[in-house]
């Protein structure tokens, strides 16, 4: 009934729902994904509106949830709006062709489609098959649990990238400059802006002085990129963004699930860097990796955690305490090429060179 096969990524896309405009499938790992590609309105649609209202219970946690395509639909007015239903509107069919519910004249052919946490498809059935799928999906556990063994990010730990007390020296100075509210990039309109939303409470300062700024690109040259090259076989050249992020639990700083290159002026980020200043003083405020568990990763004071730019990823809220942060992005020459290309779009950041490491002395 599809074109995909069991283990191949679930195809992305970006579509309206009742609650935003732009919702990213994307932002959805972590959890078991039930989508039904709905019929017309009629008693087969109202059929499937029932069961899944009867078995509500089995979507009441954050580990399965259902979404209804409307192929029919450009807003969500004649479709109930009670959880666990949730929609996406898909009026020019975008979502069921990368989906393959169309038959071979590309006319809609409603189906269900099984996702798993990791954002990978692991089957297709027919409408009248919703009652047995749902039973079984019922019996699925934790989705901590679906590989069958432990899954693991593949991020990167590098401790002592930064010292003590260049740690503090860059908590003092965010503390006598004051953070600002801190925006997400969305693309509208053909640009990449930062945008004030829910999806993230962080209060952000620019660290301006470049003395500061080549004590930052110095450390990770010669601390941080080597492992990197090691590890993943990529050599960073370049930097975007000097700032200390500060995660307060006085206002519940926190993340919510994101990528970190979806727009055309950030494609050419390739590594995120979260460097911890002070990890012993707060609580909360971890990394999470949705697509590859619960699991938490806190980099040690002076520490990093190195992660691949495509990687969904959220920041726990901080529950006591005050969590401060630099978060750099790393790329290439090759990506500056990219970035140059974008440029008319990004409402503009930093993107210095950094230091190429020396070799090391034996």
């Amino acid at each position: 009934m599809t074109g995909l096969l069991p283990g191949e990524p679930a195809p992305m896309f970006m579509a309206p729902s009742p609650i935003n405009p732009h919702f990213t499938f994307g932002s959805l790992g972590g959890r078991y994904i039930l989508l039904a590609f709905m019929p017309p309105p009629g008693p087969e649609r109202e059929a499937i509106i029932a069961l899944v209202r009867k078995n509500a219970a089995v979507f009441a946690g954050d580990g399965k949830i259902f979404f209804g395509v409307l192929s029919d639909a450009t807003g969500f007015e004649d479709v109930p709006q009670d959880l666990p239903l949730r929609w996406f509107a898909d009026p020019n069919g975008e979502i069921r062709r990368l989906y393959g519910a169309v038959d071979a004249d590309g006319a809609p052919m409603p189906q269900w489609m099984l996702i798993d946490p990791s954002l990978r498809y692991m089957g297709s059935a027919p409408l009248s098959d919703g009652e047995r799928l749902i039973a079984k999906i019922a019996t699925y556990g934790s989705p901590d649990d679906h590989a069958g063994v432990p899954m693991h990010a593949p991020v990167l730990i590098v401790p002592r990238v930064f010292e003590p007390a260049f740690c503090r020296q860059l908590i003092d100075l965010y503390n006598a400059k004051g953070g600002e509210p801190s925006g997400v990039m969305q693309a509208r309109g053909g640009k990449t802006i930062g945008v004030l939303n829910d999806m993230k409470k962080r209060r952000d300062a620019d660290i301006d002085d470049e003395e500061l700024q080549a004590q930052i690109r110095l450390r990770i040259s010669r601390r941080l990129i080597p492992e990197i090259k090691k590890s993943f076989q990529f050599t960073a050249t370049r930097i975007e963004r000097y700032i200390v992020a500060c995660y307060s639990a006085e206002e519940g700083g926190y993340f919510r699930p994101h990528r970190d290159n979806t727009t055309p002026g950030t494609a050419h980020r390739r590594f995120a860097v979260s460097i911890n200043l002070n990890a012993e003083e707060f609580e909360g405020g971890d990394l999470r990796f949705p697509e590859f568990g619960s699991r938490t990763y806190r980099p040690p004071t002076g520490g990093a955690v190195v992660f691949s730019c495509s990687l969904l990823h959220e920041a726990t809220p901080v529950a006591r305490g005050v969590r401060y942060a630099c978060l750099p992005f790393l790329y290439d020459d090759a990506a500056a090429t990219i970035r140059q290309a974008n440029m008319h779009t990004i409402v503009m950041q930093t993107g210095d060179p950094v230091e190429a490491p020396p070799q090391a002395a034996v």
